[in-house]
């Protein structure tokens, strides 16, 4: 068995992620740690998978060449080297949003304030909602001590920035 990372990012269409993984699930393929996001107009597949010993990297990615959907698409399907399991630090403590106006630096300025407690961001996510005129950023983040403290700081430095800030516990 081989562990590969597999990449795909083209033209958003309907349809795309169960393209991909049904066409992964037929040769076998194991998804790991799976994200797809559309970014602008475009969209980004990305996956750690166990293939099977039968089947190569080359296979799988001129596989999913051949699938319509992925027509012009960059795709690209090579070793995954590092351990395909997270340890504790990938665990989801607190999923926090921060939305409003977009404002410069307002990713760079919450990540360093999750750095500065030692939190671990696992996912993030950043959109422009332009038909309600707000920016929206999710962080997935592990918060392993202080978490009050960090997350009292995240709100204050969203506050000073003008903006909304929600913090689920997980």
């Amino acid at each position: 068995m081989a562990t590969v990372l597999v990449s795909v990012f083209c033209s958003d269409r309907t349809g795309l992620v169960a393209a991909i993984t049904g066409r992964l699930f037929d040769l076998g393929a194991d998804l790991g740690d799976t994200s797809f996001a559309m970014l602008g107009s475009g969209a980004e597949f990305t996956s750690v998978c166990d293939l099977p010993a039968s089947v190569s990297a080359d296979e799988v990615e001129t596989d999913l060449s051949r699938l319509p959907l992925l027509a012009g698409a960059r795709i690209s399907v090579r070793p995954f080297e590092m351990d395909s399991a997270h340890g504790p630090a990938g665990t989801i403590t607190h999923r926090v949003v921060v939305s409003g106006g977009d404002r410069p630096g307002l990713v760079a300025r919450l990540s360093e304030v999750f750095g500065e407690f030692q939190a671990n961001i696992v996912r993030m996510d950043a959109q422009r909602l332009p038909e309600q005129g707000i920016y929206v950023t999710r962080f997935s983040v592990c918060i392993p001590t202080r978490a009050e403290a960090c997350l009292t700081t995240v709100a204050n430095t969203a506050g000073e920035m003008n903006l909304a800030c929600t913090v689920e516990a997980v």
